[in-house]
């Protein structure tokens, strides 16, 4: 790979990673992040999907002495969507369970961001209408306008 890289590089040609161009999909949250991921785990929790893991960064950087803004991350999915995706392409295991991302931006805006599925899906090669695509790409719009829902 890196001699690819290297000989693409002389050759004048821009390659970059499929991971680092998938569009990210952006919402904004009138709640604090911590009660954005609260009401994003209850969403999910209610539609019958498994939360794998809450991730808190900022508590991760405080325990090493540096501050971040608040920041923190929910893993979750459902095998029903997840387990079709690998079967089409066993790397998409690298991009699920599903994530999202809710961080306070430089103003003290929280931002609510997550995977295009369909980006992730042609990274993996996985047929872009597929029906399990699909279903993540409503489900993550769905969960996040719960939890970014002003009611």
């Amino acid at each position: 790979m890196i001699r690819s890289l290297f000989f693409a590089s002389l050759l004048g040609l821009n390659i970059t990673a499929t991971a680092g161009a998938a569009d990210m999909i952006e919402k904004t949250s009138p709640h604090s992040v911590a009660e954005t991921i609260d009401r994003l785990e209850a969403a999910v929790e209610a539609a019958g999907a498994t939360v794998f893991a809450r991730v808190d960064h900022a508590a991760g950087a405080a325990k090493v002495e540096m501050d971040l803004r608040p920041t923190q991350m929910l893993m979750f999915g459902n095998p029903k969507l997840g387990t079709p995706a690998m079967l089409d392409g066993q790397t998409a295991g690298l991009d699920l369970p599903l994530r999202v991302l809710a961080y306070a931006d430089n103003e003290g805006m929280v931002r609510v961001v997550y995977h295009d599925p369909a980006d992730f899906a042609g990274a993996h090669g996985l047929p872009a209408d597929a029906e399990y695509v699909q279903m993540m790409t409503g489900a993550l719009d769905k969960l996040t306008s719960k939890a970014v829902a002003t009611e």
